[in-house]
C-alpha cells in the first residue's frame, strides 16, 4: 500500500538529515503543510529547536497578488515558517525522491475569528466560536476557496490533501481547553455547534423554521445534558432533543452548505492544478459530523474529489461506506496516528494496515513524522517493511 506521512516545513527546514530519515521509513509521499492554523508542536530531532510555536494560522509561503484590496485574506507565518517555509521544505523531500502533496487546512483559523468576528460560527446561545468560520457567509466561502486553490497547487506538487473543508463546531482543542465538564456525545456536539449567524438564520428560515423558535429549542434540548443527562449519541438522539422537523432542517441546510463550498472548492483547485493533479477531502462519512474531518456524504464527495483521508485512530469502521461505493480508481487513505504520545500504536502498524485494507483503504496515511519520538519512526519503518 502507497503511504504517506504528514510533515510540517519546520520539521525538515534547517535539518539536512531531515528528508533522508522520512524516506528511509518506507514512504513513498509527504503530506507537507502550506496553510496551517495555530499550534505548538514537538520537534525531537531538529539541531536548532525543540518546540515552535506557530501563533497563528497562516500560508506557509508568499500570498500572490490575488488578496491585493481584500477583507479576508491569509496572514503569512511568523518566525516559525518564514519566507517561502513550504517551498525550501518541499524541494529538500522532493531531492530525497519523495512525491510531495500539499496539506491545506481551511476552515480552522483562530485569528480569521478574532479580526473579523463577524464571520465566525454563533451557536444558540450567541456564544461565538472564534477557530470556526462559518461556512455559509458568502465572502468566507469566497476566501476558502481562494484559499484553497493557492495554498493546494504549489510549484512541484503533485496533489493535495483539503482538511476542514465543512463545518467546524464546538469540539475543538482551543488554547488551555475546559470544554470536558459535561460529556457530549453526537448529540450535543451537533446542537452545540448549530450555527444562529445572520446568514445561517436566514437558511433555517428558508427551509420553515423560525430562526428565533429554533434556537431556543437548541437551548431546550441541551438542557438535560448539562444536568447530567446521558447523550445517547446518534442522528437518533438529535431527533428525539430537537424533534424530527427542526433536526431535518438543520441538517438539510448544513449538508448543502457543506456539499456545495466543497463542489466549488475542488473546482477552484482543478482550474489552478496542471493535469493529473490529486484532490483529497479529509473526511467522515456522516454529515452532521464537523471538525477537522468534516462529514461528508460519501457517494457523492468521490464523484467530486479523487478521493479521501478517513481517520483510523478509533479502528478502521469510517472507511467502509466509502469503500462501498466501489468507485474505480478512488483513494481511501486510512489515516493512522503513529505518534505513541498521542496515542497512537506505531508498533501496530502492520496489522493496523492490514485491517483497513480489509474494510477497503487502498493507502496509508501517518500522523506524524516530525512529531513522533525516534523509537516510534523505527516502528513505523519495522511495520512499512512488513507490508
Amino acid at each position: 500500500m502507497k503511504a504517506s506521512a504528514f510533515v510540517y516545513p519546520w520539521d525538515v527546514n534547517g535539518d539536512p538529515e531531515a528528508p533522508a530519515r522520512i524516506a528511509a521509513l518506507g514512504v513513498h509521499q509527504v503530506t507537507l503543510a502550506s496553510a496551517y492554523h495555530s499550534t505548538r508542536a514537538l520537534t525531537p530531532r531538529h539541531p536548532r529547536h525543540r518546540i515552535v510555536t506557530a501563533e497563528h494560522a497562516a500560508v506557509l509561503y508568499p500570498a500572490d497578488a490575488r488578496w491585493e484590496g481584500r477583507t479576508l485574506r491569509p496572514h503569512p507565518a511568523g518566525d516559525w515558517a518564514p519566507g517561502d517555509a513550504y517551498g525550501e521544505a518541499a524541494r529538500a523531500l522532493a531531492g530525497a525522491g519523495l512525491e510531495v502533496h500539499t496539506w491545506v487546512v481551511l476552515a480552522h483559523n483562530s485569528r480569521l475569528g478574532a479580526e473579523h468576528p463577524d464571520t465566525s460560527v454563533v451557536n444558540a446561545y450567541g456564544d461565538r466560536y472564534p477557530w470556526a468560520p462559518c461556512i455559509a457567509q458568502p465572502a468566507t466561502r469566497a476566501y476558502l476557496v481562494d484559499l484553497a486553490a493557492e495554498a493546494a497547487v504549489r510549484p512541484g506538487a503533485a496533489g493535495t490533501e483539503l482538511e476542514s473543508l465543512g463545518w467546524y463546531g464546538l469540539q475543538h482543542l482551543h488554547a488551555h481547553d475546559k470544554t470536558g465538564g459535561v460529556a457530549l456525545g453526537d448529540a450535543g456536539q451537533y446542537l452545540m455547534s448549530l450555527c444562529f449567524c445572520p446568514v445561517c438564520r436566514e437558511g433555517y428560515g428558508a427551509r420553515g423554521q423560525d430562526a428565533d423558535e429554533l434556537a431556543a429549542a437548541v437551548r431546550t434540548a441541551l438542557e438535560p445534558l448539562w444536568r447530567g443527562a446521558p447523550d445517547d449519541g446518534g442522528w437518533a438522539a438529535v431527533q428525539k432533543l430537537l424533534g424530527e422537523g427542526p433536526a431535518a432542517a438543520t441538517r438539510a441546510w448544513r449538508d448543502d452548505t457543506a456539499r456545495t463550498l466543497q463542489e466549488a472548492a475542488v473546482a477552484a483547485v482543478r482550474a489552478a492544478a496542471p493535469e493529473g493533479f490529486q484532490v483529497l477531502l479529509h473526511a467522515d462519512p456522516v454529515t452532521y459530523h464537523v471538525g477537522a474531518n468534516p462529514g461528508v456524504d460519501p457517494a457523492h464527495i468521490l464523484s467530486v474529489a479523487d478521493g479521501v483521508v478517513v481517520p483510523c485512530a478509533g479502528g478502521p469502521g469510517l472507511l467502509t461506506p466509502f469503500a462501498e461505493q466501489r468507485r474505480r480508481n478512488a483513494v481511501i487513505a486510512a489515516n493512522l496516528t503513529v505518534v505513541s504520545g498521542m496515542g497512537g500504536s506505531p508498533g501496530t502498524l502492520a496489522a493496523d494496515a492490514a485491517r483497513a485494507r480489509e474494510r477497503g483503504a487502498t493507502e496509508l496515511r501517518l500522523y506524524h513524522a516530525g512529531l513522533a519520538s525516534d523509537g516510534d519512526l523505527e516502528a513505523v519503518r519495522k511495520g512499512l517493511s512488513a507490508l
